[in-house]
């Protein structure tokens, strides 16, 4: 993430310059009704990529995936809960920034139906507009740097929220429920550490996407994605703690997308630098594309949820982008058996990862698992038991 406008017009200039200075918020801003402070003092980390060191947040050694260009780390806040709706949340950061480095801060609303929208960047003296009226609002921290540079460092960032009914939302959110068709390659990068601060294990579940737009928090499956093989025989629910492969502002799934505008919705960059020599065969950091896949699996989800012995192409719904009924899965294990009927005597089918947090089609009676005979359909021929789902939004009977 090079280059990236700040939160205010003399943080962008650290950029300009090269310099490395402090930017302090006006004095008063988060007595204001509508307005809070977050510090290291009154927050905890949530993850192993951001850490409180020196009155400061910086990058840890322990950092997400890692290219020869980037390095980038998230810290998500707790919830702040308005009196009154609002849809537009400005901020301001006292921090340190070195030459090549960044400091961004993104925000999220709650929606009616109980899930998140997507996380939208505050740009320099633009307000984000969030998709809905929310009277819950959440704030995260984005830190990034070259491998060899030093950590930004950010003491204190302070934030303003506001309803404006004229406001167009900065993201729009609409994707198509029958899903893209995008080429898919394994991530392994076993004992590593994901954007979200996941370590990954062996055989692990979940995917990683070119934008942290829709990356979940740790332990969190707040964007999941429905992946299919090309013919429907299988698919995974997974939840997304990665952002990659290739690009990191690539949210080709959105109709108003962050980078590459004049590529048609649901075809990534890497996609078309590839196959259409675009952008001249590069990705956002300048170099040679050499495949190309708009998401990447982790190995269980790869080799176990869909049976993949090789790269290839597959069918991504992106779940938090179509609406409807919803829960999140909920086992003692890593992903819960999805079976051909509501029985688990037929044939399995799928997997929905722990915490995945799928949309639901509709409920159907079928044989009792742990005293509940609900079964949810999650995708035609596709079941999962309700004793392993914690509902959301319930779905109407089939």
């Amino acid at each position: 993430m090079r280059g990236r406008k700040l939160l205010t017009a003399a943080v962008s200039a650290v950029l300009i310059t090269g310099a490395t200075v402090g930017v302090t918020a006006a004095p008063g801003l988060a007595a204001e009704p509508g307005t809070w402070a977050l510090t290291p003092d009154n927050t905890e980390p949530d993850n192993r990529t951001i850490i409180e060191s020196g009155g400061s947040w910086t990058l840890s050694g322990d950092l997400g995936r890692q290219s020869a260009d980037w390095t980038t780390g998230t810290l998500t806040f707790p919830a702040k809960h308005m009196q009154h709706p609002v849809n537009r949340v400005a901020a301001r950061v006292d921090a340190a920034i070195p030459d090549g480095t960044e400091v961004a801060v993104d925000v999220r609303g709650k929606r009616p139906d109980g899930t998140w929208s997507e996380w939208t960047e505050v740009l320099p003296d633009t307000p984000a507009v969030l998709p809905n009226r929310t009277k819950t609002v959440q704030a995260r921290l984005v830190l990034t740097a070259p491998p060899d540079a030093r950590s930004p460092q950010v003491a204190r960032i302070e934030l303003s929220a506001s309803y404006d009914a004229s406001a167009k939302p900065t993201a729009e959110v609409a994707g198509p429920a029958e899903g893209y068709r995008v080429f898919a390659t394994r991530e392994g990068l076993v004992g590593g550490t994901t954007a979200n601060g996941h370590v990954i294990v062996a055989r692990d579940h979940f995917v990683a996407l070119p934008s942290r737009r829709g990356l979940a928090d740790k332990n969190s499956g707040n964007y999941t994605v429905q992946v299919c093989t090309e013919n429907g025989a299988r698919c995974e629910w997974a939840p997304v703690w990665d952002v990659g492969p290739w690009n990191t502002k690539d949210d080709y799934w959105n109709p108003n997308r962050e980078m590459w505008q004049d590529l048609p919705q649901g075809k990534p960059e890497a996609q078309a630098a590839y196959l259409e020599g675009y952008n001249g065969g590069k990705d956002q950091f300048g170099r040679k594309v050499a495949n190309p896949a708009g998401i990447d699996l982790a190995d269980g989800t790869f080799w176990d949820g869909l049976g993949f012995t090789d790269n290839g192409w597959v069918i991504v719904t992106y779940e938090w982008t179509v609406g409807g009924p919803w829960g999140t899965v909920a086992t003692s294990g890593p992903v819960l058996n999805v079976r051909a009927q509501p029985n688990t005597s037929s044939a399995v089918v799928g997997l929905a990862a722990k915490y995945a947090q799928v949309r639901i089609e509709c409920a159907v009676k079928g044989q009792v698992v742990e005293g509940n005979d609900t079964w949810f359909r999650i995708n035609p021929g596709k079941y999962i038991s309700a004793a392993y789902v914690r509902v959301g939004q319930a779905p109407p009977a089939c």
